[in-house]
């Protein structure tokens, strides 16, 4: 029986994920590393300091360069199958994403002496290393989107696997060498991507085909909604950390223990990452196939899978949290079992809401998922700000900012458009809907490879 039920998981997992989840893998490791080498080095400050850009540049960095991800990979997958040439989606994209990182960097000089003053101790240099993470982070959405587009499997995870490998080599290096910066140690967030991009440069170009042309409204139009989307849920993320830099700067060794918490209770965010490659895209075919019944299955499954995730995690963090903090990140004893068991619930809904939010994706409801995370991150910040210690108040926060969230998503879900099986949407709007949910993962086209 058990081997019945290897055999269908097997089934379910398109080709390539699993090397896919080796490079989430090593990225993922590379961030415990990172931040645990960096935790037994440097000083409070400037331990703080590295959480904090850390964060930001996971926050807003993300934001801005997932769209881009998901744009390119869905326009490219409709291109291929067209048989048109991809060289001008990523002419657009790169543009595109070079026209957004600009706008964030010079926002970061204009904000530069409060953003040193407020988050960075002083040092204007740790802004201009934020500017670089974003920079790694916008390019790298950009190779990203082509491999993804191309359904260059192999490729994007090793361009994922070499980014992470090259952050567990420098953190390591700097840390033998008795490096004391955070300036040096938030570099690691650009040197890495930018490296492991120049060594994947020829593997993008070979998967380019040439010719073709793309207006800028295909790239453009929806842009604004999924970036609020994706910045909301970022805040709902990360945003406990800078909250207690700005609520209570004076608890510059709670900042870091606090990130070292959300890093450990946050790992089966990493797990499912690759699962979503194997279990979203037949959201977008059920759909496509007015299969009401298939698709509310596929999220019960989905969401089924999180609560196993989530449960599991939560009594790791729960049993093992504290001394991990302690132990495996070199912070002081600032977390304990309540604080785990907020931010594993915070987790676990938060997973539920990814579900149900590329559920909406597939449904092509960029404007109700947008709706639904707006509400959320108010319902965070009602909580920030009321009654309560400082810890209590984040970490609670990001648990009921993730709880509302998964909630208005699943009503909004219960009231879905009717879909007509006989009003089957176009290969187009079918290629877009799969491009956007496996743009993420890089799993874009396997559908299609299947039929």
């Amino acid at each position: 029986m058990s081997s019945g039920i290897g055999a269908r998981l097997a089934a379910m997992i398109p080709p390539g994920v699993l090397r896919l989840g080796l490079g989430t893998a090593v990225l993922g490791l590379a961030s415990y590393i990172h931040l645990a080498l960096a935790g037994h080095v440097l000083s409070p400050n400037a331990k703080s300091a590295v959480s904090v850009l850390w964060t930001l540049a996971f926050s807003v960095g993300y934001s801005i360069s997932m769209p881009i991800e998901q744009e390119m990979g869905r326009i490219i997958a409709s291109e291929v199958e067209h048989g048109r040439g991809t060289t001008a989606v990523l002419k657009r994209g790169a543009v595109l994403g070079a026209g957004l990182l600009g706008v964030v960097c010079l926002l970061l000089v204009v904000l530069s002496p409060l953003l040193a003053h407020k988050l960075f101790n002083g040092s204007y240099g740790m802004v201009a290393a934020l500017a670089g993470a974003f920079a790694g982070l916008v390019v790298t959405a950009v190779w990203r989107g082509v491999l993804a587009g191309h359904s260059q499997f192999a490729d994007y995870g090793r361009l994922m696997w070499m980014d992470g490998a090259l952050r567990i080599v420098l953190a390591a290096v700097f840390a033998a060498a008795g490096v004391k910066s955070a300036i040096w140690f938030s570099l690691i967030l650009t040197i890495a991507p930018l490296t492991a991009l120049a060594a994947m440069t020829p593997r993008v170009r070979r998967a380019l085909t040439p010719g073709g042309d793309l207006p800028w409204s295909a790239i453009t139009k929806g842009m604004g909604l999924l970036i609020g989307s994706m910045l909301l849920s970022q805040v709902v993320l990360n945003i406990a950390v800078i909250n207690v830099k700005l609520l209570a700067p004076a608890q510059v060794t709670l900042v870091s223990a606090l990130l070292a918490a959300l890093v450990l209770a946050r790992v089966p965010l990493f797990v499912f990452g690759a699962l979503q490659s194997a279990l979203l895209p037949g959201l977008a075919t059920a759909h496509a196939a007015g299969d009401t019944a298939g698709f509310r299955a596929l999220v019960r499954r989905s969401t089924g899978i999180v609560v196993v995730l989530g449960l599991g995690s939560a009594l790791g963090c729960v049993v093992i949290g504290p001394w991990s903090v302690r132990t495996l990140f070199g912070m002081a004893n600032e977390i304990g079992v309540t604080d785990f068991a907020w931010l594993s619930v915070g987790s676990l809904f938060y997973m539920q809401a990814m579900v149900l939010g590329q559920a909406l994706t597939a449904e092509n409801r960029h404007r109700e998922q947008l709706y639904a995370w707006i509400i959320g991150t108010a319902a965070l910040a009602a909580v920030t700000f009321g009654p309560g210690g400082i810890t209590t108040r984040v970490e609670l926060a990001y648990a009921v900012g993730s709880i509302v969230t998964a909630g208005a998503m699943a009503l909004i879900l219960r009231s879905r458009r009717p879909v007509r099986a006989d009003l089957a949407v176009s290969t187009e709007a079918e290629g877009q809907a799969h491009g956007m949910l496996a743009a993420h993962t890089g799993a874009s086209g396997w559908e299609h490879g299947k039929s």
